[in-house]
């Protein structure tokens, strides 16, 4: 019995620099929606045909097709000790269907939710600049370039993503609460949850999300 590991927290609260810091640690592989559905929609089968059609006419897979997807992808050989999940659950539906994945498979889920407050992620998201060359990321209030606008790196000029505005950023966090809140309640109501302040440096949150993982698979070992 391995861990799946959920990660959840609103945008900036730095879910994907804690899942390349986790995988890295623990050796499991990260198992994200996106890559997955792209993967699947380029297969000659029937339910790469079914995804293709629906992403062309613009529209989102259903829980029903997305968890078959997730299923498939963590039944292979390197998720047998457990994986991270990046993008599944998103709905109360997703997550009753990731705990019949997790019973078929013998996994044991565990939530961890990267909490930060809501004047930070403005700052970490209305402060990032990207290097226009090589991607390098920096941010005005912590990580600042050393010539302004200009990338240390290979001395290209910085950009701002047209969606790292305060507009669009309080539209994208309150499209977060209005979905994944009830979400970290059910998970909170049926004790897979556990909170990390994500304010803390990324070691130390890393850290902290290692220490529960760890005590994760220490129960599920118990439970054998």
């Amino acid at each position: 019995m391995g861990s799946i590991i959920v990660l959840m927290g609103a945008q900036g609260a730095g879910k994907g620099t804690q899942a390349k810091m986790l995988a890295e640690r623990s050796g499991l592989p990260i198992v994200a929606t996106g890559d997955m559905l792209r993967a699947a929609a380029e297969e000659d089968t029937p339910l790469g045909r079914q995804i293709r059609e629906v992403q062309t006419a613009g529209h989102l897979v259903s829980d029903s097709v997305l968890a078959e997807v997730v299923s498939r992808r963590t039944s292979l050989d390197d998720c047998s000790n457990g994986y991270i999940l990046d993008g599944f659950p998103r709905t109360l539906t997703q997550a009753r269907l990731l705990e019949e994945i997790a019973a078929s498979q013998g996994h044991r889920i565990c939530v961890i939710e990267i909490s930060v407050p809501r004047e930070l992620l403005f700052k970490r998201l209305t402060g990032r600049r990207t290097c226009s060359g090589c991607g390098a990321t920096y941010n005005i209030y912590f990580k600042p370039s050393k010539e302004e606008g200009i990338c240390d790196l290979d001395g290209k000029p910085l950009f701002i993503r047209s969606d790292d505005n305060e507009e669009a950023i309080a539209k994208r966090l309150a499209l977060y609460d209005e979905m994944t809140l009830p979400l970290l309640d059910y998970y909170a109501q049926v004790g897979y949850l556990h909170r990390v302040d994500g304010d803390a440096p990324p070691e130390e949150v890393s850290e902290r999300i290692a220490e529960i993982v760890s005590a994760n698979e220490k129960r599920s070992a118990a439970e054998r």
